[in-house]
């Protein structure tokens, strides 16, 4: 009576091996022609798992009726745990296939956001890519824009402007540091020279680069360097030291400026309230005393009219009248100094002054036996200046020389012009006793003097000096002892006179 049954569970065993194969192979089509698809890929793994539960369980049921029916029902009874057994893995095969797959998609889904997120990278980068040379080109105007900028003001600056290694040697100079340093270009400076090279005192240097390298920082230090040619400039030093970045080594970048002229300028200005202050002190002086001796010098004068010239009473009376007139060429001399006079400049030509002194003083060099030589420039162009002040000038020179030679002696006179900087320049050379270096300093201010006591006043180079400023020039003195001195007068060729005169 169960007949039926058993045909249609046979049927059914052997049609679920058929559609679960057909299952597969349709998977495995569709897996081929998507092979990236992670859902084909999990049920392909599916398909075989249920088509291997497919066998198990209809070759168990097969062989169960082939057996019931054959009457050997006690070999299925054998056989029916072992059944049940595979058929229970391949359902847990199924079950672990599903969740093995469940954690795959998760991974799936993972990897297909990091894919979409390479790709956006990657589209990213294929846009760097084409527009990279564009990126590039501006990028690189932009640097040279700016590295246009700050040489421009590097090389601009009117102060010199450096950059040096941790040592002091010289990476990079402007041209205001070559004019400074009197170089031509900077290949003869840059990795050659070094900062201890051009400071005049070693000790100063080894401070400033003390201080430097304790506190990064060193600002308007005053000291003095010395250029190629040998001459010292007054400047203010200004230094920091730069780190370095990553594999390059730390820098010095520093401004040095100028002030040589303004310290001259400095100098003459304290110079000139110091002169006037002298001048306000010596008027008043010299009236004080002024009056006294020619009170002394007119009661002598007539008490010598009673005295016979052969009495002792009488040359005593000399000896005061002669000191008097000292005293008295002194007051004159404070006076002469203290008193400001207009000066009135004409268009004159130093030649023809020159020779008006010498025509002056010609007698007292021949009674001293002194040589006058000049050697004077017949081109120089006629000057406006104040001819008998500059006359002055050259007299006190020529006095100054003729007391500095002891005996005979030379005096050598020469004028010249200076086309370079459009000046005369007046040289006056004695083969005399010189000056001591220690007194070179001193030699223009007032009452300064190396002569003995009685024989001058240390005013005459004092006015001399003040008289050559105010036409604008200058005087330079240079000396060595029982060798002789050499006074150089230097006066601006052009029109001098001040604005509006």
């Amino acid at each position: 009576p169960l007949f039926p049954v058993y045909l249609v569970d046979l049927i059914g065993s052997a049609s679920m091996i058929v559609i679960s194969f057909l299952c597969v192979m349709l998977v495995r089509t569709k897996k081929r022609e998507d092979p990236t698809n992670v859902i084909w890929t999990y049920l392909l793994w599916l398909s075989l798992a249920l088509f291997a539960f497919a066998i198990s369980r209809s070759v168990g049921h097969i062989i169960k009726h082939i057996l019931i029916v054959t009457g050997k029902k006690s070999i299925w009874l054998q056989l029916r745990p072992f059944s049940g057994a595979m058929n229970t893995i391949m359902f847990v095969l199924v079950a672990s296939i599903t969740l093995f797959f469940q954690r795959v998609q998760n991974i799936y889904f993972q990897i297909v956001k990091d894919k979409q997120k390479i790709q956006r990278f990657s589209e990213k980068l294929m846009w760097l890519n084409r527009h990279l040379e564009d990126l590039v080109s501006a990028r690189t105007a932009e640097l040279q824009a700016s590295e246009t900028k700050y040489r421009r003001i590097f090389e601009g600056s009117n102060d010199m402007l450096f950059v040096a290694d941790n040592s002091g040697t010289f990476f990079d100079v402007n041209k205001s540091g070559l004019d400074l340093l009197g170089y031509q270009n900077k290949a003869e400076i840059i990795k050659k020279i070094n900062l201890k090279d051009i400071f005049a005192n070693g000790e100063d240097f080894q401070y400033i680069f003390s201080e430097l390298h304790e506190k990064g920082i060193i600002r308007d230090h005053e000291t003095a360097v010395i250029s190629k040619d040998g001459s010292t400039k007054t400047v203010l030093f200004s230094c920091t030291i730069q780190p370095g970045q990553e594999d390059d080594p730390e820098t010095l970048q520093g401004v040095i400026k100028d002030i040589t002229h303004r310290k001259e300028i400095e100098k003459h200005m304290l110079r000139a309230d110091k002169l006037a202050s002298l001048g306000k002190l010596s008027a008043g002086l010299a009236h004080e005393i002024n009056n006294p001796l020619g009170m002394i010098l007119g009661y002598t004068q007539l008490l010598l009219r009673y005295e016979k010239p052969e009495t002792q009473r009488y040359s005593d009376l000399k000896i005061i009248e002669k000191h008097v007139r000292n005293c008295k060429a002194i007051v004159e001399d404070l006076l002469n100094f203290a008193r400001s006079t207009e000066t009135k400049k004409i268009e004159s030509n130093i030649n023809e002054l020159l020779r008006d002194v010498l025509k002056v003083m010609e007698h007292q060099f021949e009674m001293n036996g002194i040589e006058i030589v000049a050697d004077l420039n017949e081109e120089l162009p006629n000057m406006t200046i104040d001819p008998e002040k500059i006359k002055q000038v050259f007299m006190n020179i020529l006095m100054n020389a003729k007391d500095a030679i002891q005996g005979r002696g030379k005096i050598t006179i020469k004028s010249d012009l200076n086309s370079r900087d459009n000046t005369v320049v007046i040289t006056f050379s004695d083969t005399g006793c010189g000056i001591r270096s220690e007194d070179l300093p001193h030699i223009f201010d007032p009452f300064f003097t190396t002569k003995p006591t009685g024989k001058g006043t240390g005013l005459g180079l004092s006015v001399s000096y003040g008289i050559i400023q105010d036409h604008g020039g200058n005087i330079e003195v240079e000396s060595k002892v029982d060798e002789g001195t050499t006074f150089i007068v230097t006066l601006p060729a052009k029109d001098n006179r001040p604005k509006g005169e």
